[in-house]
């Protein structure tokens, strides 16, 4: 779970990086042997892609009280 912007920051490039992964296997991998080798960097993205969506659904404020 994301716990600040600079977390937040990372994860996104993390996301940016995977999904770069991602593009380069859909034209270096066959077809056959594509959905095998990109399932795990899709499931990734696809959580990345959920922590990043609720830590931005909570206000900045809820995050300064859950701090302390």
């Amino acid at each position: 779970m994301i716990q600040n912007d600079q977390e937040l920051r990372v994860t996104q490039e993390r996301i940016v990086r995977f999904e770069s992964l991602l593009a380069q296997l859909r034209v270096s991998a066959s077809r056959e042997e594509f959905p095998q080798v990109s399932g795990s960097y899709r499931r990734e993205i696809e959580k990345m892609h959920a922590e990043v969506m609720a830590y931005l659904s909570r206000h900045s404020s809820e995050m300064l009280q859950a701090a302390r």
